[in-house]
């Protein structure tokens, strides 16, 4: 199975659930305010790493994922 055929799974460490949301962040310390690193989270996982991104004041959205 290639990289592109494998389901798109949650970035809560050790979670391997197909994910549903996509986390929209950036380090504004690092990244141009353009910039959009992404996180995958489950529906389970999506509001505590949306916490620990938003207490960071890294967080910029967050959106429906359907991989």
């Amino acid at each position: 199975m290639t990289e592109q055929e494998l389901p798109s799974v949650c970035s809560a460490r050790g979670c391997g659930t197909p994910a549903t949301w996509a986390l929209l962040w950036n380090n504004p310390k690092i990244h141009t305010p353009d910039r959009r690193k992404t996180w995958l989270a489950c529906d389970e996982h999506k509001d505590s790493l949306s916490d620990f991104l938003a207490r960071r004041s890294f967080l910029r959205e967050v959106e429906p994922f359907s991989g």
